[in-house]
């Protein structure tokens, strides 16, 4: 009887639209005004202490192992939990316990492989044929996932105004689209680096069939371990969410100490405009290790490494888009993905997808592309953002 209170309790706090819940018993409630479009359906009791430990983790494993079910949008379900104040989300009773996290370089490999390394024909099912893994930009809102991934890369490059022959470090280099673009199109020299040895196996075979062997190279390697080595340009997209809150100076110290003097960086990642955070569900199941930074502790750093921020430029909305592409692409390839592993595993990305897409949605996370200079800000930059959205590749000559 007390659990049941419990939940009825825990129920009518969390969501901010109406709500259907199946209990265990056979009896339901509706919890908020209106006519629900989501039903939840709990067909074994979660004991209160492991709700009460860590709500996140003890909700998505039931959720993983068919305990609990929704019918209905789950993105919108979450997206409710976030945008309501009282929610488990937001309420520190329900979050005592997250997962311990070490980010030395032996267990950054492990977080990485973990993640990256469970197969690259599982991603080629629902990325697409650029097979790139971070937020897309939709120029238009017609613009397909190919198309605007293909956006995305072009953007960034053309954010750092690449001048032919120079030399471009990409941290976190996936497979490799966003490397192999800059020196076909743009004609640069470029070195990716990644933990994944999926992806680096991805990427080598990617420069020796396409014939760049003479401009590009991938290295399996951490970020922390490039020497004395410097580029005129760095990108790293999706990156500094997995080197951890305590790493974050280190990783901002290793793009100023890899840029050469008046170089140009373009940092793109996951950032909370809250405040830094992350989530225990989240680090136990999909990413070990990782911690969403927040935007003012990102500035922080990047100002007392000595660099200088030329240019900010939020991408929330395009991020929400991407995510739920993503998990309509992947919902298209259950039976498939299930034959590669179980439903379990299913449950779980589907899960992740749509819980990041509802994260996005609510804004209780965010993506900004922090471009970023070893100098005076701008200086080799021109002096309006219009080169940005230059369809040419073509760049306007730069004067201090």
């Amino acid at each position: 009887m007390l659990e049941k209170t419990f939940y009825k309790t825990f129920l009518s706090h969390t969501f901010n639209i109406p709500v259907r819940v199946n209990y265990w018993d056979g009896t339901s409630d509706v919890y908020g005004t209106g006519t629900p479009d989501v039903t939840i359906t709990i067909h074994e009791a979660i004991p209160v202490k492991e709700i009460s430990r860590n709500a996140s983790i003890a909700l998505g494993e039931a959720i993983m192992d068919g305990k609990i079910e929704i019918d209905g949008s789950i993105e919108d379900l979450l997206t409710a939990a976030y945008e309501n104040a009282d929610s488990f989300f937001h309420n520190s009773k329900f979050i005592h316990f997250l997962p311990k996290q070490k980010h030395t370089e032996k267990e950054s490999k492990e977080d990485v492989q973990n993640h990256y390394d469970i197969g690259n024909n599982f991603y080629q099912l629902w990325l697409d044929d650029t097979m790139t893994y971070s937020c897309a930009y939709f120029e238009s809102p017609d613009d397909d996932l190919y198309t605007a991934q293909v956006n995305k890369v072009h953007h960034i490059i053309k954010k750092l105004n690449p001048q032919p022959g120079k030399t471009l470090l990409d941290i976190g280099c996936g497979w490799g689209t966003l490397m192999l673009t800059a020196a076909k199109e743009y004609g640069l020299h470029v070195t990716g680096i990644t933990l994944s040895q999926e992806q680096y196996d991805y990427v080598n075979q990617r420069i020796q069939d396409e014939g760049l062997a003479d401009v590009a190279e991938v290295r399996l390697e951490d970020y922390r371990e490039l020497g004395n080595e410097q580029w005129d340009y760095i990108t790293s997209v999706g990156m500094f969410e997995h080197v951890g809150q305590e790493n974050l100076g280190q990783y901002f110290d290793c793009v100023q100490k890899y840029l050469m003097n008046d170089g140009v960086a373009l940092i793109h990642g996951i950032t909370r405009q809250q405040g830094g955070a992350n989530n225990g569900w989240l680090n136990k199941w999909i990413f070990p290790g990782g911690y969403v930074p927040g935007l003012i502790e990102n500035t922080t750093h990047i100002i007392e490494n000595g660099l200088q921020i030329d240019d900010m430029e939020p991408l929330r909305r395009h991020y929400q888009k991407t995510v739920e592409i993503w998990d309509q692409n992947f919902n298209e390839h259950r039976e498939e993905v299930a034959k590669m592993f179980d439903e379990k595993f299913v449950r779980m990305w589907d899960l992740y997808l749509q819980a990041c897409a509802a994260s996005f949605k609510s804004g209780n996370i965010d993506v900004i592309q922090y471009l970023i200079s070893k100098g005076p800000s701008t200086r080799m930059l021109p002096m309006t953002r219009d080169y940005m959205y230059d369809d040419t590749h073509a760049h306007a000559d730069v004067t201090d």
